[in-house]
């Protein structure tokens, strides 16, 4: 029978990758066919640790160092990666939180903060989107085949309070996924959002280690445990893949039943 989730020797670009759920979206790749993986991270050595297990699978793995929201930086390490692959396929914008030099602003109410301060957060979850998809595309709609998914929050899609800045660049990238879709379907490319509720990762580790606290936040969830890195990565497969050749333009929630979409 044929494997709809085998990604068929293509190559597949992730950002955030060096840890958490990209490097889990990184290795399910490689354990589903991908014949090449770049890992982007901005901190080098996060990316080269995990492109090493990506090899150790057998597939091609290629770590590019990089803040998203750097406009050049993104443009020079997507053109390396289609230098030495020949291009690329498939697209996961998993960089998150404020980017390499976070602040505290969400510790404060929203009015108690400067401009400055929000842009870590727009400058990851929305202005990286923008920079890697307009890096990324052209070489998708010269093969004619994409697929790009970009992870969001169920902080955007339920609100949540004090993460105001944080709210704003994922409800800006489902925004945008949607537009995207529409234009880019003619190419057989194809982009969807993956919306997350709470997650266990090493940066969110320290929010998972009071119990009182934990009970409190899981008793919101239909599922009553956390989210793993492989529940996000199983859904960023299937929209990688074949799988879902007729999906475009989609939310799709991976949250435990904390908030319902219809």
């Amino acid at each position: 029978m044929q494997d709809l989730l085998d990604l068929k020797g293509r190559t597949a670009y992730i950002t955030g990758a060096g840890q958490g759920v990209g490097r889990r979206v990184a290795l399910h790749f490689a354990d589903h066919g991908a014949g090449a993986v770049i890992i982007n991270d901005f901190r080098l050595e996060r990316a080269q640790a995990v492109a090493e297990e990506v090899r150790a699978t057998g597939a091609k793995a290629l770590a590019v160092s990089g803040d998203v929201s750097d406009f050049d930086g993104v443009a020079a390490s997507v053109k390396t990666a289609i230098d030495e692959f020949g291009g690329i396929d498939i697209l996961v914008n998993n960089a998150g939180n404020a980017g390499p030099n976070p602040t505290d602003a969400m510790d404060r109410p929203f009015w108690e903060q400067q401009p400055s301060e929000w842009q870590g957060y727009l400058g990851t979850n929305l202005y990286g989107v923008l920079n890697t998809v307009h890096a990324v595309v052209p070489a998708m709609i010269k093969r004619r085949y994409g697929r790009i998914v970009n992870v969001i929050s169920d902080a955007a899609r339920f609100g949540e309070p004090n993460r105001e800045c944080y709210a704003a660049g994922k409800a800006g990238t489902a925004g945008f996924t949607r537009s995207l879709a529409a234009t880019v379907g003619r190419y057989t490319i194809t982009a969807n959002c993956v919306s997350l509720a709470a997650t266990r990762t090493p940066r969110t580790e320290d929010k998972f280690t009071d119990e009182a606290a934990m009970k409190k936040l899981l008793s919101h969830y239909i599922i009553r445990r956390s989210g793993e890195p492989e529940d996000a990565a199983n859904m960023i497969l299937m929209l990688a893949s074949d799988a879902s050749s007729w999906v475009t333009g989609q939310v799709m929630p991976v949250n435990g039943g904390y908030s319902f979409a219809l």
